[in-house]
């Protein structure tokens, strides 16, 4: 008894194997992820399932020592599943070229057989109510006798899973049917089983037919919820990115408004200053732009509020040649700076000076960003990567870039102004891209 089951058990393990090795391949899951395919598409996914199913019947051909190896039929009812009946009658032709071939003959009957298994495969295709429920399907047949009898409103979707269960069935009885006749099965006839092992039998290609769908319908949904990681960080850095005071721009038109009338010189060189401010912004989509760049940015940005403050405002730069060219997070500077302005400097009655530094110490870039304000309380100090608006920002954008790979801290003391320090990876320079 346990003689007829082995051979069934083993070939729902290799089914599993081979799901596993194709679930591996970039090109192979690129393939699963998209439900309508074009032409190329549909040959492609038949050449990836015809030469994975194709091995297996060749080991059973020509080995002559594991029959359970042979998973032909299976292998080509899945190909219409996934692919229509392109793909499942094209992967059926490949999957039967080693039987065909067969050097003791007698399996004439497998290419038909099998490109007809493939053709069925994408009427059930066609009859799924919608693509994504061919991956919900399940071999538990009575499960979905329940759906049926449960989901009062969607007789449709249940319906479908009885249809593709009897559809596996039907290709297993023409199996067993032509089995003696040209075709090849584990279990032909003439040999006397119980009940029991014919329903084994039928089972095994119930489960021989879902293990795929189940694994690669995993890695459908793993590489989803990548896409949707990457999409939702893109999001949060794009929102990070764009986090400037609007109060700078409609503080900078009043300006302007005023310098009209009485410098309008002045008045031309803030617009165009910050016209370059907002083609900055504009430019959310890149996450990473060279320090240069940046530094020209902040220059735009701090000589438009020179221009609002006058002489109580000062910048000092202190910048390493070799640093010029590297890469950093767009718009990193920019909160602190504002932040300076803001909290540092505006409430202090002669001013002060924003002072921004960089150097490299072996793969590290050093950004520092010092004003000589009022400084920070240190009750407010320990909370300020959390609370600080301009500060967080800085820190969740780098701990989204870099995750551990950065380091960034705060010094200030009442009266005595804040320094901000950033330490990077160094990253490739815009010269060698």
């Amino acid at each position: 008894m346990l003689e007829s089951y082995f051979p069934l058990l083993v070939k729902l393990a290799a089914m599993a194997s081979i799901a596993s090795v194709l679930a591996r391949s970039n090109s192979f899951k690129n393939l699963l992820m998209g439900e309508t395919r074009t032409l190329n598409q549909r040959v492609a996914l038949s050449l990836w399932l015809g030469s994975a199913f194709g091995v297996s019947v060749a080991i059973r051909v020509f080995s002559k020592s594991y029959p359970a190896a042979d998973l032909g039929l299976e292998g080509s009812l899945i190909a219409g599943i996934l692919g229509g009946y392109v793909t499942g009658l094209a992967s059926g032709v490949l999957i039967s070229l080693p039987a065909m071939l067969n050097p003791s003959g007698g399996e004439q009957m497998t290419m038909p057989l099998l490109a007809a298994v493939g053709v069925l495969g994408g009427v059930l295709r066609d009859l799924a109510p919608d693509a994504d429920e061919i991956w919900r399907f399940t071999p538990f047949f009575d499960l979905n006798i329940y759906r049926f009898f449960k989901e009062k409103r969607n007789h449709q979707r249940t319906a479908f899973h009885l249809e593709f269960t009897a559809g596996i069935l039907v290709a297993e009885f023409l199996r067993q049917l032509l089995g003696g006749w040209r075709v090849f099965s584990m279990h032909p006839p003439g040999i006397q089983l119980p009940a029991w092992t014919w329903a084994a039998i039928y089972a095994s290609t119930l489960f021989a037919v879902a293990i795929p769908l189940k694994i690669w319908n995993n890695t459908r949904n793993e590489k989803k919820i990548e896409e949707q990681e990457r999409l939702l960080v893109e999001a949060r850095l794009a929102a990070l990115t764009s986090q400037i005071n609007p109060h700078f721009l409609f503080n900078t038109l009043n300006s302007v408004s005023s310098l009209i009338r009485t410098d309008p010189n002045q008045a031309r060189v803030m617009v165009v200053r910050l016209s370059k401010v907002l083609r900055r912004l504009l430019r959310k989509h890149e996450n990473f732009s060279t320090l240069r760049d940046e530094l020209s940015f902040i220059e735009d940005y701090l000589a438009i509020e020179v221009v609002r403050f006058g002489d109580k405002l000062r910048f000092e730069r202190d910048v390493a040649e070799d640093t010029l060219d590297m890469m950093v997070p767009s718009m990193i500077l920019q909160p602190l700076v504002e932040n300076s302005i803001k909290h540092g400097l505006r409430s202090k009655v002669e001013g002060g000076t924003i002072r921004i530094r960089t150097y490299r110490t072996g793969a590290k870039l050093h950004l520092l960003v010092e004003d000589d304000g009022v400084g920070i309380p240190e009750e407010k100090l320990a909370t300020l990567m959390d609370r600080g608006i301009g500060v967080n920002n800085v820190h969740e954008r780098l701990r989204v870039l870099f995750g551990g790979e950065y380091r960034m801290w705060i010094d200030s003391q009442p009266g005595e102004g804040v320094r901000i320090q950033i330490e990077l990876p160094e990253l490739q320079s815009a010269s060698a891209v």
